[in-house]
């Protein structure tokens, strides 16, 4: 059988290993050390985000953010539905309601018009949301001029989740710095990674210290162990962070590297019927982090993006469908939703392509050459 293609697999520098091996020397390989410092430095040098937390996972950000904000029991969380679900499981953490925003066509993101909506309805039953969490879905940035004017407008705090978008930016400004607290995810199949983890990164300093605390079983500061907080097991070690620390080097190389697999996709297939790809709008600039198609069935002699799936599976490609919405999910059957059929829409025609920035050009020509197979 031919070699795996993977559909976005780690992909090493050259100085995550110097890093790595100066944790071990110096004996810094539990939680905090130089290369945490340096790593959350670099974030946020990189994102122009003043305090940053380097944390296990960007499910962890998430729910320390929330937790920041004073989210409790049955409060509203207005969350995107057409993502994964990590971004709706810490508001169920805190026994909170998340309710999911339905997408807009031009980016796949959170439909401002249903988040509108969606504040007004709660506002008039006396439920005025407690956080709102817009995600960058696949590296694409959402419509945040209008999702921040909303949110400004009726006083509802931001948790931009930019997990998939590191590198991406929108009117120049890089995604994760528009909201009051921006997510980033350094999961094994992100853009760079750490193995796992995650960061929370903000402009206000309190938060971060006080996120900071908590990730550390908020100890409290005496000589013996003493906690006046629940707190959480959250921080990087300062092993992983050494990893981050020579990924940061070569993001912006990973960036060109993903944008270059879209190029070369988009340029393959942008004349085949039934064949459309996510939308970059003019003030945006995505990292491409997965290219990312929808398969018209109605255009292609009744071709599905399944049918492509197994037909890349049969060759050894890993290929997935796009996210299942939320509320589509058996597990949150029962949460309230402003719904417009459009993330639904675009899980049932929506297919993630090989996107790895360690593909070669051969990797990418067998892709196609398999696709070519099948519809033409």
């Amino acid at each position: 059988m031919a070699n795996r293609i993977w559909l976005s697999s780690p992909h090493m520098g050259h100085s995550e290993k110097a890093f790595v091996e100066d944790a071990f020397t110096t004996n810094w390989v539990a939680p905090l050390g130089p290369n945490v410092d340096g790593f959350e430095a670099d974030l946020s040098k990189y994102t122009g985000v003043a305090n940053t937390a380097v944390l296990s996972s960007g499910t962890s950000a998430i729910h320390l953010a929330l937790i920041i904000l004073g989210v409790q029991k049955d409060d509203i969380v207005l969350c995107q539905s057409f993502t994964f679900s990590a971004s709706a499981n810490p508001i169920v953490y805190l026994g909170a309601t998340p309710v999911f925003i339905d997408s807009e066509e031009d980016t796949w993101n959170m439909d401002p018009v249903l988040l509108e909506a969606s504040i007004q309805h709660y506002l008039s039953i006396g439920k005025k949301p407690k956080a709102i969490i817009p995600v960058h879905l696949y590296g694409m940035p959402a419509k945040l001029d209008e999702i921040i004017r909303i949110a400004r407008q009726y006083d509802v705090p931001v948790i931009e989740d930019a997990a998939e978008a590191l590198g991406s930016t929108y009117h120049n400004k890089p995604c994760g710095s528009f909201g009051d607290m921006g997510i980033l995810s350094f999961n094994g199949n992100k853009i760079i990674t750490t193995s796992s983890g995650g960061a929370l990164i903000s402009a206000n300093e309190e938060w971060i210290k006080n996120a900071r605390f908590l990730a550390t079983q908020a100890r409290d500061a005496a000589p013996h162990y003493q906690h006046s907080h629940i707190g959480y097991n959250y921080r990087m070690s300062n092993v992983l962070a050494g990893i981050g620390r020579g990924q940061m080097q070569v993001l912006d190389e990973r960036i060109q590297q993903r944008r270059r697999n879209y190029e070369l996709y988009y340029d393959a297939l942008k004349n085949i019927p039934g064949i459309h790809f996510q939308p970059e709008m003019a003030d945006s600039f995505s990292n491409r982090w997965l290219t990312c198609v929808l398969v018209d069935r109605s255009q292609t002699n009744s071709i599905t993006r399944e049918d492509i799936r197994l037909h890349l599976e049969k060759d050894n490609i890993e290929s997935r469908p796009l996210w299942k919405p939320m509320h589509l999910q058996p597990v949150f059957a029962d949460a309230p939703r402003f719904v417009n059929g459009v993330s639904e829409k675009l899980f049932e025609q929506g297919l993630c392509l090989p996107s790895g920035s360690n593909l070669q050009l051969e990797d990418i020509e067998r892709v196609l050459r398999k696709i070519s197979e099948i519809i033409h």
